[in-house]
């Protein structure tokens, strides 16, 4: 008996050890030291940085980017990757916006369904493909991301949907508010996001279909060998994923109203970085939608921050998005292998703590 006590006292303690400080919280807590220094040195460079105006741009723009990577960090974690996300939001926004324009009557509730369904087809079709024919999903996405974008320009025949086509309420949505603070306006499309992130995040960490995704990622043979259907698992995150972007395709209707078919170009780049930046493990098994999230505020905030420094060319926005993503993978990489060799350390010190039991 006291040898088991002794026993249990030795992995409590290695437990505990180990619980101090998780790797997400360590990318999490980074992530927010980042997001602060990047807030302190641009209040430095540009005048009245932090007004009330700047804020309500940057949510409405973090709104569209944080679901689009919400969707990108369930398919990253199964270790797979869409880059067709960008696509899907443009055919979306330009149906729905397409429809709104026709039938005036139609309430948001429909809309949302609408967007919401044309992009779940669209990343249903992305799961089969690399569920099914067994091809890469990088290959699968890059190919969609073409196609996608070459259907809606055949069906849009150089077509605009112009703001005064569309409805009030969805004009007006980008200017709705949920809470006022002095001067400081919280958007309902920014709140929307936020809501959405935060059930994913739960749903991830508790459900057991969240479990699943994090088990094939971590290691697809032993998923499959425990019983896991792979081939369902990679279509539900792929379906999701296109499902968020056509509910972000409905946000991009709302923000900018003007859409053609050159909607959501370049959302994958920014969706992709949002992701990786807020530790979403390209390798796959790892990361957090509300990661994903901070990730996205950090790339919407530098996106609407070097706007306003007229010393930067608009073109070396995406040179840094770029730039991001190959220091988060490093990072990724270089942590998981510190992480890894601890975690050895830590099986050889309870090895040998059981040994003296």
């Amino acid at each position: 008996m006291i040898a088991q006590q002794d026993l249990a006292g030795a992995a409590s303690r290695t437990s505990s050890r180990r619980s101090l400080l998780p790797p997400e919280r360590v990318k999490t807590l980074s992530l927010v030291g980042v997001l602060l220094l990047t807030v302190a040195v641009f209040s430095l460079v540009v005048d009245d940085y932090l007004s009330a105006r700047f804020l309500s741009r940057l949510l409405i723009a973090i709104s569209i980017t944080s679901l689009v990577a919400a969707g990108e960090t369930l398919v990253i974690i199964t270790r797979n990757i869409d880059l067709s996300v960008g696509s899907i939001v443009g055919v979306s926004a330009y149906l729905t916006a397409e429809t709104l324009a026709h039938h005036n009557g139609l309430g948001a509730p429909a809309a949302i369904l609408l967007a919401v369904l044309v992009g779940a087809g669209l990343g249903l079709v992305n799961g089969l493909l690399v569920a099914f024919a067994k091809v890469p999903s990088i290959i699968v996405t890059l190919g969609t991301l073409s196609i996608y974008r070459s259907l809606l320009t055949t069906h849009a025949g150089g077509t605009t949907i112009a703001t005064g086509d569309l409805p009030q309420w969805i004009v007006d949505l980008p200017r709705s508010t949920i809470v006022t603070i002095g001067a400081y306006e919280v958007r309902t499309m920014f709140a929307l996001a936020l809501v959405i992130a935060v059930l994913l995040h739960l749903a991830l960490q508790r459900l057991r279909a969240g479990r699943h995704l994090y088990a094939l990622g971590s290691n697809p043979e032993a998923a499959r060998q425990a019983g896991l259907n792979a081939h369902r698992i990679q279509i539900v995150a792929f379906t999701a994923c296109g499902a968020l972007a056509g509910l972000a395709g409905f946000l991009y209707v709302g923000r900018f109203g003007t859409i053609n078919v050159t909607a959501g170009s370049g959302l994958e780049l920014a969706a992709i970085a949002a992701a990786v930046v807020g530790g979403v493990s390209t390798l796959g098994g790892s990361g957090t939608v509300l990661g994903a999230f901070l990730g996205a505020i950090l790339i919407g905030l530098l996106d609407q921050s070097l706007v306003r420094v007229e010393q930067i060319s608009e073109f070396w926005r995406d040179a840094i998005l770029g730039v991001l993503i190959l220091l988060a993978v490093l990072l990724d990489v270089a942590v998981g292998r510190r992480l890894r060799d601890r975690a050895r350390r830590r099986a050889v010190d309870l090895a040998r703590e059981v040994e003296h039991v």
